[in-house]
Formats: structure tokens, C-alpha cells, sequence
């Protein structure tokens, strides 16, 4: 393993010593925002519902109302069936600074395109990343990205003992397919609520130029029942996933992140995540907000990096089997 880091860390300096910084353009897609001044920042879950009527997930037995499926410090858990126990962390949180995980990042650990996807990562990886919230170190380069913040606050309200739990507890979910790649010179007119993209109501299609467009299969699913079953849709550029191949393989990804980009030990596993996440993580290394651990390896690498290379190589990254 040390072997692979070193030879990563050669390769990543020489790429960095042999080209020029392009610093990709803003890709306000990947935060939630379609420019990069105006709009309120993303102000965290809603409210919850007084509606007192009860809904089920499809293939679900069990009932919840609105704010049951919301609630921040024990959100509905349509399919207990499809995962560990979870830990009280995890299921619970911990009132009254700490939502549970389960919440944003769903009890299967699958995310949703305006947070992360966590299972299936490694717990020493998932205890740096909580670790760098903590003291700072991971950070947006999207001021407004609200998610991020509330993350940085999870992570100073939590003991390492209920970071070790979470962790150990999504580390030992497997990452399956969750993202349907669609290569298209066109994307659904969407609207953006509280950072997640959704389809607008009309159906309508619209030029999708240099940006990945990534949305729920199912919109009510997702955003209103919040269904851990219900994956989502990544729209990109034709020719964007070869292309990103390509520019993987000149990258020399694999080194660290693993055949077929499936992670070796501590490095994380990629393959078939979000793009939208994908992408902000890769530009926030660029504008230096993110500077944990093993950010450094990165940094020269996503230097280089056009934002036609960043759409490019999160397509491609999305589009691998996990």
C-alpha cells in the first residue's frame, strides 16, 4: 500500500512540474446554484409536516406520515430488511446538535446528489473525512453550500467513539448501482430545491452545453418519501464518459484509487458515484478548501483539470460498475 502512495505522489508532482494550473470554471451544477453570485444559501431540511396523513414506500409494509419520514433525530425507516442494526448515531443522532446520518445519507448509506453517498467506504477513510470537518480542513468552495457546514457542526457535536460506529456501520454496506449514466445533448428542465435538482413539472428538455444534470428517477420519491430504493438519473455530454476514460488512464487514477476505480484499502472507492459530488469535491481541491489528509495527493492531479475535464471525468466515474 505504501508502495502504490509513493508512486502516486511521484506521478501526481510530475503532472503538476509539467503543466500549467487550469483552474475549471465555476460549475455551479454541482453545488445546487446555477450562478456563482446571488441565490440564498441552502438553509438544511425543511420544517417538518403537520400533514397527519400516512404514506408507505412501493414493496414497503410499514406506514409513516410526513413528519415521520423528516424527523431530523429519527427519520422512517421504510426497509429495515435491506440493512445492519443501525447504531443510535446513525438512526437517531443526537439531539440537539447532531441529525441522524440516516436522514440525509438515507439507513443504506446511498446519499442523494446534494450530500454523499457513504457506504461502502472504508472506516479509516470515513473517519479522516469526519475528522477534517471537525478541525476544519474540509471545507466547500461554495460559501452557500449549507450541507457542508451542518456537517462541520455533526462533526464537533460527535464523540470519536459514534464516528467509529458510523463509520464501521456504512463501511460495511456494499455500494451498488444507484446512478443511470444517460449520454444526451440534451437534460430535463429541472428546478432546484434546497440543492437537490429536480425535474420540472412540464417535461420539458433543454441544451445540456458542459454540465452534468443529475436528478431523481422519481422526483416525489425522492425528495418528498425520501426513498432509499429510488436511485437517480446523471445526464452528460455525448462522448463525455470515453473521453473521461481517457483522461483517467493519462491520470494514472488506478494507482491509488484501484482497478475499475473500486478503491484499495484507505483510498476511497469511486466507481458509479455521484458526478455532481465527484466534481465539487475535485473543485474544491482546486480552489483549496479542501485540504485533508489525503488532499495533497490530489491537489496537483485535479490542477491541471479543465471544467470540461471535470464533467468529463465525473461521467466516466459515474458510469463504472461498483
Amino acid at each position: 500500500m505504501n508502495r502504490v502512495l509513493v508512486i502516486a505522489s511521484v506521478v501526481a508532482v510530475s503532472t503538476f512540474a509539467s503543466a500549467a494550473a487550469l483552474t475549471a470554471e465555476y460549475p455551479g451544477w454541482a453545488y445546487g446554484f446555477e450562478s456563482k453570485t446571488g441565490g440564498a444559501p441552502q438553509p438544511g431540511p425543511v420544517p417538518l409536516s403537520h400533514d397527519p396523513s400516512v404514506t408507505h414506500l412501493p414493496r414497503s409494509t410499514l406506514e409513516f406520515t410526513r413528519a415521520q419520514i423528516s424527523n431530523g433525530f429519527g427519520p422512517a425507516d421504510g426497509f429495515p430488511g435491506d440493512h445492519p442494526k443501525m447504531p443510535p448515531i446513525v438512526q437517531y443522532g443526537k439531539q440537539p446538535g447532531v441529525r441522524a446520518c440516516s436522514l440525509c445519507h438515507y439507513p443504506n448509506g446511498k446519499g442523494r446528489a446534494e450530500n454523499a453517498g457513504v457506504s461502502g467506504l472504508s472506516v479509516s477513510y470515513f473517519i479522516q473525512q469526519m475528522q477534517d470537518f471537525r478541525n476544519g480542513t474540509r471545507q466547500s468552495a461554495e460559501p452557500r453550500k449549507g450541507n457542508a457546514k451542518l456537517m462541520a457542526d455533526f462533526a464537533k457535536n460527535m464523540t470519536d467513539e459514534e464516528i467509529r460506529q458510523a463509520a464501521e456501520y456504512f463501511g460495511s454496506i456494499k455500494w451498488t448501482p444507484w446512478i443511470k449514466v444517460i449520454e444526451s445533448a440534451t437534460a430535463p428542465k429541472t428546478h432546484v430545491n434546497n440543492g437537490l435538482y429536480l425535474k420540472s413539472e412540464d417535461g420539458g428538455k433543454e441544451p445540456l452545453g458542459m454540465r452534468i444534470v443529475e436528478v431523481p428517477v422519481d422526483a416525489e420519491a425522492t425528495e418528498i418519501l425520501r426513498n432509499p430504493r429510488s436511485g437517480f438519473e446523471a445526464y452528460v455530454p455525448i462522448g463525455s464518459v470515453k473521453k473521461g476514460e481517457a483522461l483517467a488512464k493519462s491520470k494514472q487514477c488506478a494507482l491509488c484509487h484501484g482497478e475499475g476505480l473500486k478503491g484499495i484499502g484507505p483510498v476511497p472507492h469511486l466507481a458509479g458515484r455521484s458526478p455532481s459530488y465527484m466534481v465539487r469535491q475535485m473543485y474544491d481541491m482546486q480552489m483549496g478548501t479542501r485540504k485533508g489528509l489525503w488532499t495533497d495527493l490530489m491537489k496537483p492531479v485535479v490542477a491541471t483539470m479543465s471544467s470540461e475535464d471535470l464533467v468529463n471525468i465525473g461521467a466516466y466515474i459515474a458510469s463504472l460498475e461498483p
